[in-house]
């Protein structure tokens, strides 16, 4: 019996790391064809000025890649980017390299050569698991509730305390933080001023 035909995953903001012009080549024609907002780079200098301007939700990281390390600019990714979803490919795997990739919150392992069905597979697993993809104001709405959701908690304040400290009544932050809809500029701004947060770091996590 074959196998069946993997999910097809939403349409994902994707930058792929690799040192290899031709594996470049190839995964920016499949993902492209598969509709994904992709971006390829070959040098880690190259990965963080491309995060810098706009971060993607999936990052596909190549270990081996010459005199770089894969596992150096892992652990730069997590530090800057801590919920960025890393899916590691690599020609050369092993079990003691995968184990301590998945040390650092790695989503999945793929070995080269991997097949499309893999791959496509793995992004619709991310896609699902982690909320990515869809349409921008369907993440903005998430991610700015996700967001307000832990700078309340990290205070230690109830639906009823932000309302207090923001002006914006709890129904209306209930439904925010549930991401049932945006908030407006007005709301959005008391509400980042009372958790003295600033609003472009919450909308630079949901990749705008």
């Amino acid at each position: 019996m074959s196998e069946p035909d993997p999910p097809t995953p939403p349409a994902l903001s994707i930058v792929a790391l690799d040192d290899d012009p031709d594996f470049r080549e190839y995964i920016l024609s499949l993902l492209q064809g598969d509709g994904h907002d992709v971006r390829v780079v070959a040098t880690p200098r190259a990965l963080y000025d491309t995060c810098e301007q706009r971060l993607p939700e999936v990052l596909l990281l190549d270990m081996k890649m010459g005199r770089d390390s894969g596992e150096q600019v892992l652990t730069q990714v997590r530090a800057r980017w801590p919920r960025l979803c890393v899916i590691v490919v690599t020609g050369y795997p092993s079990l003691d390299s995968m184990r301590e990739t998945f040390r650092q919150d790695v989503f999945d392992y793929l070995a080269k050569p991997f097949s499309v069905a893999e791959l496509r597979r793995t992004l619709a697993q991310a896609a699902q698991r982690l909320g990515l993809g869809g349409a921008p104001p369907d993440r903005l709405r998430r991610e700015l509730g996700r967001q307000i959701r832990l700078a309340r908690t990290e205070h230690g304040w109830t639906l009823k305390d932000l309302s207090d400290a923001s002006g914006v009544s709890v129904s209306q932050l209930s439904s925010i933080e549930r991401a049932a809809h945006l908030p407006s500029m007005e709301s959005l701004l008391a509400i980042a001023h009372a958790l003295e947060r600033r609003p472009s770091e919450w909308i630079a996590q949901a990749g705008f």
